[in-house]
């Protein structure tokens, strides 16, 4: 793909994504996204995303997202092999990704490559920049909210380099100026630091070691707070047998964790969880011959969940108490071979194998049908309780017609053996992650695709039509009432289990090259759930049912100094559901409800404007200033709806709706030497 000043986001160099028989895949640099309109002058791989059919954006104040009806928890996202199981800053406005630590991300929507498992819609294989091995650079950027630098540079010339690259919001020390009291005493910031060494031990050899650690510190006064972040850490060595095998081994640690202060004189205490994973994979790549390329490997990871503990300092009334920790082993072998049959056909075959055992220590139950224990099974530290074994086939094809034209299909199994409950409708920090149980089984998923694909006018333009059809297994969803911080082991008692189902068709125009390159993308998809207990066990719509989404994004460049660029987004609004009627207790009003997610959210449009002016490009020192202007006319798009009595009757209900902001300036100034 020629490099241009505006985005470029290609999923194989040109003409490989033509006859390459993978579908659903993107990838993303962060030269893509350095001209994408951003919120406060923060770039955000995570958000460019969100721009591409498919892939759809949870809304404002949430970086988390939905890819071909999948629920948010069903993207695995990987950074340097890790897994990073809460992706947000800031509950959510920012993602954790420091762009001028990313060298690049590739996204499989569907179809994704027998090395990957463990989520049933998405894979986000994020990949941290190596380091220059030749120069010391130095990069950095102030905006709005936030600053960062990046130190990167040879340790030896040519045999290893190191990369360095740290990020802070200073919000709160602009509240430490506010003249109210109550303001200033509150806390509020993030910072996350990535680091990253490889060095060549020799022709065949080289070893790599990178990690991540991030945190979020929210306070309200001195009597509440709560921070939580992620960890991660990846030890890879790559060993070439000769030219036509070589192998990866990485051992991979990720940990993430939350904490809840609560200081309100005679009861002080900390709520804490946290999940962690140690991880060791092995993959082998044999390229057998000019038309056949063979993967192959195993991994295995040891999963330990603290769901919740009570850490009680002074108090009257709270004890300090635990749940159950939960263990877990998860193991996988796969292989996979992508072969050229002929000059028009091409295909990608392979098998997963994933085994997820339940370990010991811990208490297990049974329950009845109205969901209560009816009994308690005991294990003791290390007993294998239970072990789900699924096979996970993976298939893919595609015949060229010619060099610019092709059709592909692709079946794909998913299995997922980790599961995020929450009590909110929008992503949290609190959310809590749980795995499979002796009730809790495996969620499973088989996904066929079929795709269009075509270069127009001397690959200036790119056309691709995407369509799927998903079916989902041991889907999950919450009992009416259902409180899954409930102070209970048995969360199962908050759960219901049924079946999914998610279609649709995408559409995405892509310019490439000249002074105007952008895309269109258009998504028309439908998202369905089946559960025993609820709707009257009738098909009823997933929160993240979206009819219609639309991005345009358009980046233009102007002459030699500046960069200009508009988004524009709109999606139906979420499936809701709204209260059908309410009644009086004690002089208080009660809502009750009928059909689950029957309504609609408004509809959601957005304008964002960007303009960046280069300051200075010389061989020694760059710089610039990027404007931006997010929700540009201030469409006050729905956060929240609530419920209250009419002042003036109260027999009538009204609707009240939140919006986070109108519209939000922004200018960052960033620097290279």
């Amino acid at each position: 793909v020629k490099d241009l000043e505006g985005v470029v986001v290609s999923s194989q160099p040109r003409g490989r994504s033509i006859s390459s028989a993978q579908m659903g895949v993107e990838k993303l640099s962060t030269k893509d996204i350095r001209n994408i309109p951003v919120l406060l002058g923060e770039r955000d791989i995570l958000k460019t995303l969100q721009l591409l059919p498919g892939v759809k954006s949870a809304g404002d104040g949430n970086s988390g997202f939905y890819v071909r009806g999948g629920a948010g928890d069903q993207n695995l996202i990987l950074l340097d092999e890790a897994p990073v199981y809460n992706a947000s800053h800031l509950l959510g406005f920012f993602s954790t990704f420091n762009s001028d630590a990313i060298k690049d991300m590739t996204v499989y929507k569907g179809g994704m490559p027998a090395q990957y498992g463990g989520r049933l819609s998405s894979v986000l294989d994020i990949k941290m920049n190596d380091g220059n091995n030749q120069d010391y650079n130095v990069s950095g950027g102030l905006g709005l909210i936030s600053a960062k630098l990046n130190v990167e540079g040879p340790i030896q010339k040519d045999k290893s380099s190191f990369l360095v690259t740290g990020r802070r919001t200073y919000v709160d020390m602009f509240l430490k100026l506010s003249g109210d009291s109550n303001t200033r005493n509150n806390t509020l910031y993030f910072y996350d630091l990535n680091a990253k060494v490889n060095y060549e031990l020799g022709d065949r050899d080289k070893l790599f070691v990178s990690g991540y650690f991030g945190k979020d510190v929210l306070g309200v006064g001195e009597t509440f707070g709560i921070d939580w972040g992620n960890a991660t850490g990846t030890l890879r060595w790559n060993h070439i047998f000769n030219n036509k095998l070589f192998a990866n081994t990485s051992l991979i640690f990720s940990n993430y964790n939350y904490k809840i202060s609560i200081r309100s004189g005679g009861d002080d205490f900390d709520i804490l969880s946290k999940i962690q994973d140690w991880n060791l994979k092995q993959e082998y790549q044999l390229n057998a011959g000019s038309r056949s390329t063979l993967r192959f490997g195993f991994n295995s990871i040891a999963h330990t969940i603290t769901p919740g503990e009570v850490k009680a300092y002074s108090s009257q009334s709270v004890n300090s108490s635990a749940l159950q920790k939960r263990y877990s082993w998860e193991n996988a072998v796969f292989a996979s071979n992508t072969w050229k049959a002929s000059s028009k056909i091409n295909l990608t075959y392979g098998l997963r194998l994933s085994a997820f055992s339940i370990l010991g220590k811990g208490d297990y139950y049974t329950l009845d049908d109205n969901g209560l224990v009816k009994d308690t099974l005991s294990y003791s530290s290390g007993e294998f309780i239970k072990t789900y074994v699924n096979p996970e086939p993976r298939v893919a094809a595609s015949f060229v017609f010619n060099a610019r034209t092709s059709v592909k299909a692709s079946y794909a199994r998913n299995v997922q053996n980790l599961h995020l409950v929450s009590n909110s409708t929008s992503s949290n920090p609190t959310d809590k992650w749980i795995a499979n149980t002796n009730l809790i089984k495996p969620e499973i998923s088989d996904q066929v695709s079929l795709g269009y694909y075509k270069d127009l006018a001397g690959n200036r333009y790119e056309l691709t039509v995407e369509s799927y059809y998903k079916s989902m297994q041991n889907q999950i969803d919450y009992r009416d009432g259902a409180d899954i911080f409930a102070n209970n082991d048995a969360i199962e008692q908050q759960l219901l289990f049924g079946k999914g189902r998610a279609y649709g068709i995408e559409f995405l125009v892509r310019k490439k090259t000249g002074k105007l390159t952008g895309w269109i993308g258009y998504t028309l998809s439908k998202t369905e759930k089946q559960i025993d207990g609820i709707n009257n066990n009738k098909w009823y719509n997933a929160r993240q049912d979206r009819t219609h989404d639309i991005s345009v994004v358009g980046l233009y460049q102007l002459n030699k100094k500046w960069n200009l660029s508009a988004t524009w987004v709109f999606y139906t609004g979420d499936a809701i559901t709204f209260p059908a009627g309410k009644y009086r207790v004690d002089d208080q009003t009660v809502f009750y409800y009928t059909d689950r997610n029957a309504e609609r959210m408004p509809s959601y449009h957005r304008l964002d404007l960007g303009a960046t002016c280069i300051l200075k490009q010389k061989k020694k020192w760059s710089s610039e200033l990027s404007f931006s202007l997010y929700n540009a006319y201030g469409r006050e798009n729905a956060y929240t709806i609530s419920f209250r009595d009419n002042e003036d009757d109260p027999d009538k209900t009204e609707a009240v709706r939140y919006a986070l902001f109108k519209f939000i300036p922004s200018i960052s100034y960033n620097f290279k030497f």
